[in-house]
């Protein structure tokens, strides 16, 4: 692991028990979203992280209740719940990646997907959530509308976003390629 991301791993636990962070000081009523940038090849690095944040944040403060969340699995998670997911392996086994793409369009909108996460991660009743999967999941999903859509579901609920590629505060470029739609809303977690 590089040293420079090794060196902002060491400080994110104490930002997530900071007391700025906890209670949303400085954002000047923006929403509460972070997102943590680091480069794509370190993604099973970060795998083994978050687990690993989970339980030192257990430790180091058990009052705080933490959500993580895979997006991917979400997913997964969505299309069974709407009785889809057999008929998209079907799809993508018989006619190709760029159909299941286009038939998972409506039913995968990030509208859904944002209401969908409310109902099942229930941000208000956690000091946080911890979200992953983002690359997984595109192209399925982009990480810019998703986000947009979860504006006015969040609340007061920091959101804290581990994204594979780069984040400038003003943009996302997933693995450092892929220029999403300017994202202006989020915060860095770390520098």
């Amino acid at each position: 692991m590089s040293m420079d991301l090794e060196k902002r791993l060491n400080q994110i636990l104490d930002r997530l028990v900071s007391d700025e962070f906890r209670k949303n000081i400085g954002l000047g009523h923006e929403i509460p979203f972070y997102v943590f940038d680091y480069p794509p090849e370190r993604e099973l690095q970060i795998r083994e992280y978050i687990p690993s944040l989970l339980k030192q944040l257990a430790r180091k403060r058990s009052d705080i209740a933490v959500q993580h969340i895979n997006l991917f699995q979400l997913i997964i998670d969505y299309l069974k719940t709407r009785k889809l997911l057999h008929r998209a392996y079907k799809l993508q086994k018989e006619k190709g990646n760029t159909e299941l793409l286009k038939a998972l369009k409506a039913p995968l909108h990030a509208s859904k997907i944002a209401k969908y996460f409310v109902e099942v991660v229930r941000p208000d009743k956690y000091d946080m959530i911890i979200m992953s999967g983002i690359g997984s999941a595109w192209p399925i999903l982009r990480s810019h509308t998703l986000l947009n859509n979860l504006h006015p579901y969040m609340d007061n609920t920091p959101l804290v976003i581990f994204y594979p590629g780069k984040f400038d505060g003003q943009g996302l470029k997933l693995f450092s390629r892929i220029k999403d739609n300017n994202y202006y809303r989020a915060f860095r977690l770390v520098v």
